[in-house]
């Protein structure tokens, strides 16, 4: 959060990182590729992220970790980045949004990644410029989140080596939106174990899953659903930089977006559900033990009348002069508790 403060006040255009910073120096792999060829290079240096001299390569430059600022200066003033696009390549807490500028397309998303031994959704922040012939992709970790890809390039599955830098994007966006669906695969089996443990035994950790869920789904849901407005308007806005052979595969994209927001839709009214149920097996547990300690209760009352009225210390009661009254007196509690307590067996109180 303090780069947020330090951010409160400045001129836009100001590059002040707010996320996680990493230990090392970014990473920086620049790929080139044709039908033909495909050259790639990693660890790469800041002088090598320009745009590229042959009109018929592709060139890709993916930068892990912007934390430092020179860095993405560089690579701005190199591109001809506009100072508010870089702002919003290391403000790493943006939503998902895209630019259509005169020369390049600005695409930002989210990816997520769910952690099974914390139980935690853990996301970060993809940038994407778009240009003629170069795709510039920033992303805030380190983790190989696009290695498919690039053996996709390397050795020339698909026609990703046919196409041009829009396909290619695509391509990462569709690799991000897979992910999607991976993450709610892990919620659905969350859910499902949910459902049996409000049915059969509701504890304070299911009601506390419950709310996680919930707060992941919300999560979810504020990130992804933007994806749809992005995919829409890169089709219903014609652009020179996205070709009508990879329109189709965005109207495809666009397609698993819906069916990935549908889901969540799906998972939150399920959620919903499952907190009632929640609610109702707490009550009905609650009501069970009532009834019992009211069973209980009924017993015992009549029990504690007679009890209470042969322990009055009246000086003349005749029952006290009877030799048998003790024990006749136990019968008669016993016989009258045992009575209550076949009676309400009979009516299945307990």
């Amino acid at each position: 959060m303090d780069g947020y403060k330090a951010k409160v006040g400045q001129p836009p255009g100001t590059l002040l990182h707010t996320g996680r910073k990493l230990t090392h120096e970014p990473i920086i792999t620049i790929i080139e590729f044709n039908q033909a060829n495909f050259n790639e290079k990693k660890p790469a240096s800041c002088t090598e992220c320009v745009p590229s001299q042959q009109t018929d390569m592709v060139r890709w430059i993916h930068v892990q970790g912007v934390h430092d600022i020179e860095l993405i200066q560089s690579i701005g003033s190199n591109f001809g980045i506009h100072p508010l696009i870089l702002e919003d390549i290391v403000h790493t807490h943006q939503n998902p949004k895209v630019e259509l500028l005169s020369n390049s397309i600005f695409v930002i998303l989210r990816a997520f990644e769910y952690d099974s031994e914390d139980k935690i959704l853990v996301s970060e922040q993809l940038s994407f410029l778009l240009g003629e012939n170069y795709l510039l992709s920033f992303q805030e970790s380190e983790k190989p989140l696009f290695n498919q890809i690039k053996n996709r390039i390397s050795n020339s599955l698909g026609r990703i080596r046919k196409d041009g830098s829009d396909y290619l994007a695509y391509s990462l966006f569709d690799l991000v939106t897979d992910h999607y669906f991976v993450i709610l695969d892990e919620i659905s089996e969350r859910i499902e174990v949910l459902e049996d443990e409000v049915v059969e035994v509701p504890t304070n950790e299911t009601l506390q899953e419950i709310h996680v869920l919930k707060r992941d789904i919300i999560t979810l849901r504020r990130s992804i659903w933007p994806i749809r407005d992005i995919s829409s308007r890169l089709l219903r806005e014609g652009t020179s930089l996205i070709k009508e052979t990879t329109q189709m595969y965005l109207r495809d994209l666009n397609d698993h977006v819906i069916q990935v927001n549908d889901l969540l839709e799906t998972y939150r009214e399920t959620l919903t559900e499952i907190m009632d149920i929640y609610l109702s097996s707490v009550s009905n547990r609650l009501n069970e033990v009532m009834k019992v300690l009211t069973v209980i209760s009924t017993i015992f009352i009549p029990l504690t009348l007679i009890a209470s009225i042969y322990g009055m210390n009246f000086r003349f009661m005749p029952e006290l002069d009877i030799p048998w009254s003790y024990p006749l007196l136990l019968i008669t509690m016993g016989f009258l508790g045992t009575t209550l307590a076949i009676y309400f067996r009979r009516k299945r109180w307990i």
